[in-house]
């Protein structure tokens, strides 16, 4: 299923709808600030699984996608500091690896103890996760074509991945991933440069 959304005022009934099927255990691809993503309920183990597969074995950990700054604290440590660089740079293009709080479903973590953390600077992402009311856990659409890493185009991601419950498309994605930035230790490291520079 293909589903059409406008990134200036993302429909209403129609973000309900993808919610619904995450909320029951459905898999979807949806825009964010960066490149398209799949993701699914991080209420839902069975869907991890699924999503687990889709992105293969030789694919990085899951990240969550949180609405805000107090989502993140409910799935992650976040000290005062910590709360300062995140209000910075949030909503943006970053991954934030952070000690992951006992509410972090262990499918996620895959037996780490840190859960990397988005909030997307996209409406169409925030309004999905802030009707769902949990975190969607997410991983890149990745592309196989070695002169292109990521599938920014949905009608071919709707065209390629047939098990998919839903595709939103938002419109072209971009091709550059977040910035990942470790904050495990006593000063943030940019381990992989990516769409957005770190303000502190």
């Amino acid at each position: 299923m293909l589903i059409k959304l406008y990134p200036e005022n993302p429909n209403e009934r129609t973000v309900r709808e993808i919610a619904r099927i995450l909320e029951n255990g459905g898999i979807i691809a949806y825009p964010t600030d960066t490149v398209y993503a799949f993701g699914c309920s991080i209420s839902c183990p069975k869907a991890i699984e699924k999503l687990a597969i889709l992105r293969g074995k030789n694919r990085k950990f899951f990240s969550i996608v949180c609405r805000d700054l107090s989502h993140i604290a409910d799935y992650a440590r976040v000290d005062n500091q910590m709360f300062r660089l995140l209000k910075h740079n949030l909503p943006g293009g970053f991954t934030f690896i952070l000690p992951a709080s006992s509410k972090t479903s262990e499918k996620v973590l895959e037996g780490r103890k840190t859960v990397g953390i988005r909030v997307p600077d996209n409406s169409i992402a925030l309004a999905i996760v802030g009707e769902l009311g949990v975190p969607i856990v997410t991983t890149s659409v990745k592309d196989d074509d070695l002169t292109i890493e990521y599938t920014t185009d949905p009608e071919l991601i709707h065209e390629r991945y047939t098990s998919l419950d839903a595709v939103v498309d938002g419109g072209y994605g971009d091709n550059y991933a977040s910035t990942i930035v470790d904050c495990t230790d006593s000063e943030p490291e940019i381990i992989r440069p990516g769409r957005s520079e770190l303000k502190h």
